[in-house]
């Protein structure tokens, strides 16, 4: 097929392959076309509102419960229900949708994979189109995959249930263009898994479920309930076959959870302590705020009182309301040296430990060999239970607006600042190169962590902080430090993984990204412009 392949009215970049082919067929193109035409201008409002919120918080308003709603937050209501396959997720693993990493996964001692299309893969064409290729396999019971030493990876038995995470909002997929703009990523994503899988799915005792992320108000989840109405009502399903959970991970969306869970009410299963990208978005949010600049990453774990308040929140607005209140990642890599992984699983044990008496149902981690150390936090907290939509947290004092946006104590270093420039530019190289979910210093890092350490030197500038050392923070020290910690890196590295990376190209975009005037949304934006 040519370069320019127009199909009604989507125009396709990329020339078609035999995966392409295998995906892209007709009949999923038509779907598409249909989503994308009928819904592309309300995402298009939703953006736009959101600039809106962020202008008004820019000027000096802090984000509140909203008043207009509080009907809904007073209203004895409850979401429509959940699957019996997704009533026990006490252990959720997530990654990308390689094809070895999605056998590994499904065959790891957790009851959910998270197979994710945003912010642990890097959006290039190949990895879109053979992550739908791996999945449609996976739920047919088909997919294998041999290294290169001959050794063949399949499906165990009863592997953990498939649940799709498609991309935000605001992320384009740039090869498909509809009236000559890219079309909404999230919309290629969810066509495409949903018609390939649905009738495989429904036929296994399973369905089409899918988390959602980085949504910022009710009525974003209400075009996602609209989306997923239509897509029923197309195929002739049942109101709420399609399932949804919903990160909770943008701080003015924490303001907004009984709406959110009231207008996805037919689809929602529950909401997720999505951590690291809150604490992203609280940078974010409150980036023109100086009493709200958070120290370094470090140190805002989730004993942190707005942490802590935010979670709280979370699962006792989930759990009046029948839906799942899920943890947040731990990030760690077991290792292969014994004291290191003691520590490591100790860490792990702790967090999850936390997570489990607040009353979260269930956790996620990122790698398979951190299971078994979770599951058995879990087993212990829930006993003859599945989930924890028992504990309603009653006796909880109300959660206030203040609570949520307490500032952080703690210090800035200049440590604590040179590693968040080696973690985001390492990040940033992999990300360009076509790979969103990288292992950095024992930490399984996606682009929620790049982000918090990128917006918190930009935080750090913009308001003239010093380091603990007395320091003031500015571009000309960024550029300098960052400087310094390339050779690192390089050292760290070795010349040749250096030589053959894209690093240079990696500390432009850190460089542009933390030393704009104006804060750049998603380092992935311009990001994107740079991969394949």
């Amino acid at each position: 097929m040519n370069q320019q392949a127009i199909t009604a009215e989507l125009a396709f970049s990329q020339p078609f392959g035999e995966q392409e082919r295998q995906i892209l067929t007709p009949e999923a193109v038509e779907f598409l076309t249909e989503l994308v035409a009928r819904f592309t201008p309300q995402r298009n409002s939703l953006l736009a509102a959101r600039q809106q919120v962020q202008h008004d918080i820019d000027s000096g308003k802090l984000p509140d419960f909203l008043s207009e709603t509080a009907s809904i937050r007073s209203g004895d209501w409850k979401i429509r229900g959940i699957p019996d396959d997704l009533l026990d997720r006490r252990v959720e693993i997530t990654g990308p949708v390689d094809r070895k990493m999605v056998i590994n996964a499904l065959n790891a001692n957790v009851k959910v994979f998270m197979a994710d299309f945003e912010d642990s893969l890097a959006p290039a064409w190949s990895k879109v189109i053979e992550g739908q290729v791996n999945l449609r396999d996976a739920i047919k019971g088909t997919i294998t995959w041999t290294n290169e030493a001959g050794k063949i990876y399949q499906l165990k038995p009863d592997p953990a249930v498939l649940v799709c995470r498609v991309r935000g909002l605001h992320l384009p997929e740039k090869h498909v263009t509809w009236r000559d703009e890219p079309i909404p990523g999230s919309l290629f994503d969810f066509a495409l898994y949903f018609f390939h899988n649905h009738k495989n799915l429904l036929a296994k005792g399973s369905g089409p479920y899918f988390y959602l992320p980085k949504t910022q108000s009710w009525r974003e989840a209400a075009w996602w309930s609209e989306v997923f109405s239509y897509a029923e009502d197309r195929f002739s399903l049942p109101r709420g076959t399609i399932k949804a959970t919903l990160l909770i991970e943008t701080l003015p969306a924490v303001f907004q959870m009984d709406e959110i869970l009231h207008a996805l009410r037919d689809h929602i299963v529950g909401l997720n302590c999505g951590r690291w990208d809150y604490i992203f978005s609280y940078i974010k949010t409150l980036k023109n705020h100086p009493d709200r600049v958070l120290p370094d990453r470090q140190s805002v774990t989730m004993d942190k009182p707005f942490l802590n308040a935010y979670s709280r929140l979370l699962i006792k607005t989930c759990h009046r309301r029948g839906a799942f209140a899920m943890g947040g990642m731990a990030a760690f890599i077991p290792s292969k040296e014994s004291e290191r992984n003691t520590w490591v699983l100790n860490k792990v044990k702790a967090d999850k430990e936390l997570e489990a008496a607040n009353g979260h149902d269930g956790t996620w981690i990122a790698h398979p060999g951190l299971g078994d150390t979770v599951m058995a936090v879990f087993d212990r907290a829930l006993g003859e239970h599945k989930n924890q939509l028992h504990v309603l947290r009653d006796d909880d004092a109300p959660i206030t607006a203040e609570q949520l946006l307490e500032p952080c104590p703690g210090e800035r270093t200049e440590e604590g600042m040179r590693a968040n420039i080696r973690v985001a530019v390492q990040y940033i190289e992999a990300w360009i190169s076509g790979n969103g979910c990288v292992p950095i210093y024992g930490l399984m890092e996606d682009a929620a962590t790049a982000e918090i350490s990128r917006t918190s030197i930009w935080q750090w500038i913009h308001h003239q902080k010093t380091l603990s050392n007395g320091r003031q923070v500015t571009k000309d020290l960024f550029r300098q430090m960052l400087a310094e910690e390339m050779l690192v890196i390089q050292e760290e590295l070795g010349e040749q993984r250096y030589s053959h990376g894209r690093f240079d190209e990696a500390a432009r975009l850190m460089e542009q990204i933390t030393t704009s005037d104006e804060l750049i949304d998603f380092l992935t934006l311009p990001g994107y412009r740079l991969l394949a």
